[in-house]
């Protein structure tokens, strides 16, 4: 078995119930999470590493094999590579290897250690629904790995809120129980890899990127956004006051991958503030998004919808005025880049004329962390369409962009 390199050895040795591991890329956290679940099962117990897609499986795959390559060749232990798990013969004591993007493709095991890699890209309900009641028979431990997601890296996140990784290791960071730890090691922290290696891995990256991917770092707020975490925060609101007017802002994807359509509800309070009230953006077919469009104006009763003509048009206007009970639906044209757009309704939050109605967990991550590159914030032009209709932007007609 490999002896973990100091950054390892800390969570590797280590007593707590619960770890949360962030560290940078090439750092070693899959091969110390291997050396981690080999002593565990050299311990009896029973081991399940779960990691979103198959090539991200095959280096923990790797590394357990290879250490008990004489062990299954002398028939010791069974292994199945296409169910991927390595079993002690005639007991429950295995290590299995499988991809888990959410709580459904988790099911149909249980563990003693359940490791999940890759976390910051796994829908919570992987751990909340069958990760954590798995645990209970036998009071097992959790390990929870991730890097902090870059522009690079946020769009392929499944989670409802793409930053539960980093709360979760700031709860383990400030755990007084002694059950939670937290752990944080960079690329540069392990030895096995040359600096010049890092710096390869660097050099197509931003700045930006590199304090989150190599160095490991949470950054609450990123250069050139026009929103901080803290503004959010200090002008949110728990009630809002009576609406004049309520807008569905529309932002149609114009990609045949299959991105989110965003939709944004955004009103006008009797005191001239805006309230951001929902965001109900959604991933699916254009029936399926123009479905979710309605209903939201059915449920809060808004005045219209306003959606983005770039992609397709009248096209889109007729989609969603084609399901029952949709209103007319007014087009606007954005022919101005998405910051310049978003600029006069962040200056809006900044007066403190514009808020957050609750915590809106999904539009607030784009909100902090658009730079005006990188993937396009559907939410964020979706609540910026709706701002705007609703004369929240000063000296702005609807429709001009």
């Amino acid at each position: 078995m490999k002896i973990p390199h100091p950054k390892q050895a800390d969570f590797v040795y280590s007593a707590y119930k619960r770890k949360v591991i962030r560290a940078g890329r090439r750092g070693g956290k899959t091969t110390g999470v291997a050396i981690l679940a080999c002593r565990a099962f050299l311990e009896g117990k029973r081991v399940l590493y779960a990691v979103p897609t198959d090539d991200q499986a095959d280096k923990f795959w790797y590394e357990v094999t290879s250490t008990f390559a004489l062990a299954i060749e002398r028939g010791l232990y069974k292994k199945n590579e296409t169910r991927r798990y390595l079993e002690k013969r005639g007991t429950e004591n295995r290590i299995r290897c499988k991809t888990a993007f959410n709580a459904d493709t988790l099911r149909g095991d249980y563990a003693d250690l359940l490791i999940l890699d890759e976390y910051m890209l796994m829908h919570e309900g992987a751990w909340q629904d069958v990760g954590a009641p798995m645990l209970l028979d036998n009071d097992g431990d959790a390990v929870f790995i991730y890097t902090p997601p870059s522009r690079r890296t946020r769009h392929l996140s499944r989670a409802d809120d793409p930053r539960h990784a980093s709360k979760l290791f700031a709860k383990a960071a400030d755990d007084t129980t002694g059950r939670w730890g937290a752990f944080h090691f960079t690329s540069r922290d392990n030895p096995h890899i040359s600096q010049d290696a890092v710096a390869e891995l660097a050099q197509d990256m931003t700045q930006q990127s590199i304090k989150q991917e190599i160095d490991a770092e949470d950054l609450e707020d990123v250069p050139g956004a026009l929103w901080t975490r803290k503004l959010l925060d200090e002008t949110r609101v728990s009630k809002v006051p009576e609406m004049v007017k309520i807008t569905v802002g529309v932002d149609p994807t114009g990609s045949a991958g299959g991105d989110a359509c965003g939709i944004v509800v955004v009103g006008k309070g009797v005191d001239g503030h805006g309230y951001v009230l929902e965001d109900c953006t959604i991933q699916g077919s254009p029936g399926r998004w123009a479905g979710q469009a309605v209903a939201a104006y059915q449920r809060w009763q808004a005045n219209r919808i306003v959606a983005e003509s770039n992609f397709g048009g009248d096209m889109v206007a007729h989609t969603i005025e084609t399901v029952d009970g949709a209103p007319f639906v007014y087009l606007v044209h954005a022919s101005r880049g998405k910051l310049v757009r978003a600029d006069p309704i962040a200056a809006l939050s900044e007066h403190g004329r514009l808020h957050m109605a609750g915590v809106v967990d999904g539009l607030e991550s784009e909100m902090v962390s658009y730079d005006g590159t990188g993937k396009s914030p559907n939410r964020l032009d979706a609540m910026v369409f709706a701002a705007t209709d609703l004369g929240l932007q000063y000296g702005a007609s609807a429709g001009i962009w």
